[in-house]
């Protein structure tokens, strides 16, 4: 009979409460997101972010009251002062001590792994690839979005729109690669600003790139992996076309072309070779190119 008005004291203590909020906070994020459809393992460091975000958030609600923060102070001054939870005080010193000592040791242990492997940072894009069950040639194929001059202000547009539903939180809004979740993944997320990414790149490799995402690439891109999702399980082949115009028009970047192989009277007509896209074979001898205009930076 006393054990519900037991509960319903503690249930109504502010700090009793906090930290119910946090331990239901670390489930959700840590056990429930996941199972979410189209979610994943969300990584310690957002994880740690969401957790310091809780605890301000619940330190306003017991500070924005004098009562409820008096109230909120009693069990903790308990635990500090009291002689009768003399016990409680040593067991949480020696909890504490020892969390920090594992903590400490986790990140100055040995492990052990395998050796490191030579990595592409811009592997070499297959030939062909299957988009939704098409097959899809990349050798020699441009944006076609490109040969529509007069729709490209609203190919930009949807580019624009796709770009801020989808690759604003780890590109961020600069494009700079500096998203809200950027800090959370190793590597960071490209910095198309920078002239190593899309600069070097054919559009078909960025189309490759973002349709297949981190699933995507060849044994010598690892490990130097990718945290991007399959991009193609969520976006249509015009949406990808469109947010890489997007890319390039943002940034200023020009993307690197196909050039036919007959150029020079070979007699060999239209046939088209791939002139490399990656710094370790390009960047040395072409220069990365901007548009004539850097458009400033979009806002949302």
């Amino acid at each position: 009979m006393t054990t519900a008005p037991a509960l319903r004291r503690y249930a109504a203590h502010p700090f009793w409460q906090a930290v119910a909020i946090l331990v239901l906070a670390f489930v959700l994020v840590v056990w429930v997101v996941p199972l979410l459809p189209g979610s994943a393992i969300v990584p310690k460091s957002v994880v740690l972010q969401y957790m310091v975000t809780v605890l301000v958030g619940v330190l306003i609600y017991v500070s924005d009251n004098e009562e409820r923060w008096v109230r909120f102070k009693e069990p903790i001054h308990a635990v500090l002062v009291e002689p009768r939870l003399r016990v409680a005080r040593a067991a949480l010193l020696m909890v504490v001590t020892a969390l920090v000592g594992l903590i400490a040791y986790g990140q100055v242990a040995t492990t052990v792994a395998a050796p490191p492997n030579l990595r592409s940072i811009h592997p070499a894009p297959p030939a062909e690839i299957t988009f939704r069950g098409r097959s899809i040639t990349l050798t020699g194929l441009e944006n076609p979005l490109r040969a529509h001059r007069d729709s490209l202000a609203v190919y930009l547009a949807e580019g624009k729109g796709v770009y801020y539903r989808n690759c604003l939180p780890c590109h961020g809004d600069h494009l700079d690669g500096q998203g809200h979740f950027a800090s959370g993944f190793n590597p960071l997320p490209a910095n198309f600003q920078d002239n190593g990414t899309i600069a070097q790149l054919t559009e078909s490799f960025v189309f490759w790139r973002i349709a297949k995402g981190g699933p995507g690439l060849p044994r010598e891109g690892t490990p130097w992996n990718s945290a991007m999702p399959v991009w193609e399980d969520f976006l249509s082949e015009r949406e990808i076309w469109s947010v890489i115009l997007f890319l390039y028009d943002q940034t200023g970047w020009k993307p690197r072309t196909w050039e036919k192989s007959g150029e020079k009277g070979d007699g060999r007509g239209s046939r088209r070779s791939a002139r490399r896209a990656c710094p370790a074979q390009a960047g040395s001898r072409l220069r990365p190119r901007r548009a004539a205009r850097r458009p400033a930076p979009v806002s949302r």
